[in-house]
């Protein structure tokens, strides 16, 4: 009898816990690329929520009552940093979140914006001189996956084998990627590899990959060009020769098409810089989004 009601008693405490115990890890991510790099590293292991999906912008998000609910639920939540979400602190607040928020971008080099670039930017993005768009370097991008790694790791210990091995996994995959990138950009003469994209999100891809880029808009897709920009930026593609002029999944395409147009340069394709896209389109994830670019710019630029 005595040893039935140890046994009850055993399980009526050590239930909760192991229920608790399976419980998955709840992660948001501000982002889809984020979210990608966090699938990869987590697996199966958490629960995540990404506020900004695919194809969607960032800069211009609004945040839902929806997103205030799962901020507040969540053990984790991981950013991009150096200003990109300007939304987002308001938004932790607001939800009433105390637990830990990583910024995925801590530690890189990162890049300033121009003096230019910082004037035309709405003051309510809080970039403070800083370019966000640090992921499109896949030299960043690792150093992303690693304070992801470690960030799970320190939220969730039962499973840190898991996400050391995952990581362990992908970065492999992100240094085959970089091959890739490297060994395709080769094949562009170093006169050959200047375009025109929507804004200005490709810096750490220029700088590493040495492409240059002239952009319509400054580092948000917030701010407009003025008429005078515009004017200098048709100016500038016909003194440079620059020949190709690329869209970006989630902006407006209508400034393209007058560049287009009036400057007499063709229309090179889509890229994809803050977002990725569907899954049943080119860039669903974050190597197939290099992957895709870089053959775009090869494509394009080559003339094929």
């Amino acid at each position: 009898m005595k040893a039935k009601f140890f046994a009850t008693l055993l399980l009526t405490f050590t239930l909760p816990f192991s229920v608790h115990a399976s419980e998955k890890l709840k992660v948001v991510a501000s982002f889809s690329i984020l979210g990608d790099m966090v699938k990869n590293v987590a697996s199966d292991d958490v629960e995540l929520k990404i506020l900004v999906g695919a194809n969607g912008d960032a800069h211009e998000y609004q945040p839902t009552p929806a997103d205030a609910k799962a901020i507040s639920k969540a053990d984790l939540v991981i950013v991009n940093g150096l200003g990109f979400e300007g939304w987002l602190p308001r938004l932790v607040k607001s939800s009433g979140y105390k637990g830990t928020v990583l910024e995925a971008s801590k530690g890189i080099s990162s890049l300033f914006l121009s003096e230019k670039t910082e004037k035309g930017e709405p003051h309510h993005h809080e970039h403070d001189g800083k370019d966000p768009h640090a992921w499109q370097n896949l030299a960043n991008g690792k150093i992303y996956v690693k304070n992801i790694r470690d960030a799970l790791i320190a939220a969730d210990k039962a499973h840190a084998d898991d996400y050391r091995k995952n990581a362990k996994e992908y970065l492999k995959k992100l240094d085959d990627a970089e091959i890739f990138v490297k060994s395709e950009l080769a094949k562009i003469p170093t006169q050959k590899r200047k375009l025109v994209t929507t804004h200005d999100a490709f810096a750490y891809f220029a700088k590493a990959y040495n492409v240059e880029f002239l952009a319509a808009q400054g580092i948000s897709t917030e701010g407009q060009p003025t008429a005078a920009d515009v004017a200098k930026l048709i100016d500038q593609i016909r003194t440079q020769k620059v020949t190709t002029i690329f869209l970006e999944n989630m902006t407006d395409s209508r400034l393209i098409k007058q560049l287009e147009k009036d400057a007499g340069a063709k229309l090179g394709g889509t890229l994809y810089s803050d977002a990725l896209s569907a899954e049943n389109e080119p860039a669903p994830n974050y190597i197939a989004m290099f992957k895709h670019n870089v053959s775009a710019l090869v494509s394009a630029l080559m003339g094929k």
